[in-house]
């Protein structure tokens, strides 16, 4: 999330720079909840040690409102097309989702 958020920062800014679009908060889909509830909630948690410079760096983030957090389930994620091994179903119902289609397919 913390590498997604920098890319997301990076990209407002540029968009900034060349004075397109307007301003807005961008939203961040994850499918992980314990890395949601671990971003947005200020606690310190024991496990998390190794990750508390990422989880300040997103949840400061999310308090300037430059990004906001949803959850999407693991079935819904259409990267899964790019990085995973998918059957033709599959492959299908997310090229469907994308707006791709076969352009040999008979008419």
């Amino acid at each position: 999330m913390a590498l997604v958020t920098c890319e997301l920062v990076w990209l407002k800014q540029l968009l900034r720079e060349l004075k397109f679009g307007d301003e807005h908060t961008m939203k961040l889909y994850c499918d992980n909840q314990v890395a949601l509830h671990i971003a947005s909630n200020p606690v310190f948690h024991e496990r998390t040690k190794h990750i508390e410079i990422d989880c300040h760096f997103i949840r400061e983030k999310l308090i300037s409102k430059e990004i906001s957090t949803a959850f999407t389930n693991s079935n819904d994620q259409l990267a899964d097309l790019l990085t995973k091994p998918l059957r033709g179903p599959r492959v299908r119902f997310i090229c469907s989702k994308l707006g791709a289609y076969n352009l040999y397919a008979p008419a």
